[in-house]
């Protein structure tokens, strides 16, 4: 007979407890994935692979392979949450306990707050295009500057800031519409910037290949390797939380597909406009950008600057919601859920970001590095302890009512509502990734998954009595 448990008000609220109706279907989740993909920072990203020594077929390969990967990842992670309806900090509480889970949450938040703000720093420079070009006078403001930022990047930073706070306080529908429309229409922007600089470029002038140099031998092995790698480090982030949106889809087989169609045939048509473009800058400016605004902020024609700034911008706030609003609105609510609702989870993260002066971390590459690095060093671990106990450990059995329990019979209550166990292996691999990040810098590209391996193996090893025992009860029900 299955077991009920008083529920606690310091682990639910009506954000925290599992999601009812489940009305995404597949296109929802293939349009999170384009709000994900189609940023400034995923533009840049693809034609930076080419400085890497790599050919148009190698990076093809790479990008195929990185992405192939990031697509296993989000169907591992996306599972429990779309099974029991909850958002990744209830997941996490199978594996770090119903208390322990604030312990991956804190981390997964403060990494979204870093780059809210950042990114929302970058949407105001699309913005600032767009002012410029309707308000030539307001060029005088950037003479001036308060904490770091000209007055006229104040506007533009408060101006997104507004824009993507309305958009959150209409709640998850409000944000499904925003990604169901923005994807495809930044997809027919895009196409046009594509068309209109092939065209001033001569298609002749295209090249798949942008590296100055050719590998050969192991060297093209090595770099291939380190471009996977880097495929799925960019999208760690919002895989790690991926069930704060797969809680919403009807079912799991509608999640794959989504999944399917919105990475790998995504990020691959979106990395071959991105090349296009950046490979046309060539003889269009004289040189090769792969700044976006940059390409768009020279161009001599009206039209497609105002269609180009509204594209990133749109492409931006997109990312900006998906990836870092609403995974610190949920982190942060599970610290203290009848204190932090989901909306104001995500205007801590807000107002957080702007605390940051995000401006001057983005002007200071090396305090992003080691502070992005030191919290990133902890995500790998965090794959490989939940997806292990979810499906090595609990076998995919989840006891809802015992995701929201104080009652020391509640199977997530481990020792006064942590399990030390993931804690420790939490510590022993995040020390290691650090250790491959910092130290051992040949290693940095691939502390993900080195951090990922030595969690998973640590955790399963110092979980094998509770796995026996679960094994046993299962026998003896049977």
């Amino acid at each position: 007979m299955k077991q009920t448990f008083d529920q606690s008000p310091r682990l639910a609220n009506a954000d925290l407890l599992p999601e009812k109706e489940q009305k995404w279907g597949w296109y929802s989740i293939f349009a999170f994935w384009m709000s994900d993909v189609h940023s400034v920072g995923g533009y840049v990203f693809a034609a930076s692979l080419f400085a890497l020594g790599l050919n148009g077929i190698q990076v093809f390969i790479s990008l195929l392979l990185g992405i192939s990967i990031v697509l296993l990842f989000a169907n591992l992670m996306g599972k429990p949450g779309q099974k029991a309806g909850v958002p990744f900090p209830v997941v996490a509480r199978m594996s770090f306990g119903v208390f322990g889970a604030n312990i991956p949450a804190i981390i997964r938040g403060l990494i979204a707050v870093v780059w809210y703000g950042i990114q929302t720093f970058l949407a105001s420079s699309s913005f600032i295009i767009l002012l410029l070009y309707f308000f030539p006078g307001m060029a005088s403001l950037a003479d001036e500057s308060f904490i770091g930022l000209s007055y006229l990047g104040w506007i533009g930073f408060i101006a997104m800031w507004i824009v993507q706070g309305i958009v959150f306080m209409f709640g998850m529908d409000m944000i499904r519409k925003v990604i169901d429309w923005s994807g495809p229409a930044i997809y027919i922007a895009m196409f046009a910037l594509c068309v209109y600089m092939v065209n001033r470029a001569g298609w002749e002038n295209i090249s798949f290949n942008l590296s100055s140099h050719n590998l050969t031998g192991m060297d093209v092995i090595v770099q291939m390797f380190i471009a996977i790698a880097l495929v799925a480090g960019y999208f760690a982030g919002p895989t790690l939380n991926f069930s704060d949106f797969s809680r919403y889809c009807g079912s799991y087989k509608k999640l794959k597909l989504g999944n399917l169609l919105g990475l790998p045939l995504n990020f691959v048509l979106f990395s071959l406009f991105s090349v296009v473009i950046v490979s046309a800058s060539i003889p269009v400016f004289g040189s090769m950008i792969t700044d976006p605004v940059e390409t768009v902020k020279r161009l001599d024609s009206g039209f497609i600057t105002v269609l180009g700034a509204l594209t990133f911008i749109f492409a931006t706030v997109g990312i900006n919601i998906v990836a870092n609003f609403v995974a610190p609105a949920f982190d942060f609510s599970n610290v203290s859920p009848q204190k932090i609702s989901f909306k104001t989870g995500g205007f801590i993260a807000a107002f957080g970001s702007v605390l940051l002066t995000p401006w001057n971390l983005f002007n200071n590459p090396e305090v992003i590095h080691y502070t992005v690095d030191v919290l990133g060093a902890m995500i790998g671990p965090l794959y490989g302890i939940i997806i292990v106990d979810y499906f090595f450990i609990k076998k995919g059995h989840i006891d809802v009512a015992a995701l929201y329990t104080e009652s020391p019979q509640g199977r997530y209550w481990y020792e006064n509502g942590v399990n030390k166990k993931s804690v420790y292996a939490l510590l022993i691999a995040g020390a290691v990734s650090i250790l491959a990040t910092f130290v051992f810098s040949a290693l940095a590209n691939y502390a993900i998954f080195i951090g990922g391996i030595v969690a998973a193996f640590s955790y399963r090893f110092m979980m094998e009595p509770e796995r026996l025992a679960i094994q046993e009860m299962g026998l003896a029900k049977s």
